[in-house]
């Protein structure tokens, strides 16, 4: 993983407005509050007997840990929060906002940043939608707390 390019998307994504509607882009996906990034995307484990999918997901947390030592240099420890509880409360009907309720159908938890100067968060995540999709560490940009 090339930290240099993950630090300048989060940068630019900070810098970025918000767009009015959902879509996709050329790094993810935005929408009203906030842009999802891909800084790193593995392959899928349609053909793997388990042991490529548990190294790569032990690869990509420390690739995250790696990513929160740079932001935690600028902006101070980070939050950690657990998205099982958003996830269950908008199962059980309570509406969450975006991006939070989508984070949390494929991210089981997140670092988080306040970024004082952009009144933004700045979210680190491991993303896997199910054993044989590739992984995926998500770096978002929102100005919508966490629930």
């Amino acid at each position: 993983m090339d930290i240099a390019k993950c630090l300048t998307l989060i940068d630019l994504l900070c810098a970025r407005e918000f767009p009015a509607a959902h879509g996709r882009t050329e790094h993810g996906e935005s929408g009203p509050g906030y842009h999802i990034a891909a800084l790193q995307t593995s392959g899928d484990f349609w053909e793997d007997d388990g042991t490529a999918r548990e190294e790569t997901a032990e690869q990509y947390e420390a690739d995250r840990d790696g990513l929160a030592e740079r932001l935690t240099e600028r902006w101070g420890p980070a939050q950690y929060f657990s998205l099982y509880g958003v996830l269950r409360r908008g199962t059980e009907g309570e509406h969450i906002e975006e991006p939070w309720a989508g984070l949390s159908n494929h991210i089981p938890d997140v670092q988080l940043w306040r970024v004082p100067e952009r009144d933004r968060w700045v979210v680190l995540g491991v993303s896997q939608w199910a054993g044989e999709l590739p992984f995926q560490l998500l770096g978002i940009v929102t100005e919508t707390d966490p629930p």
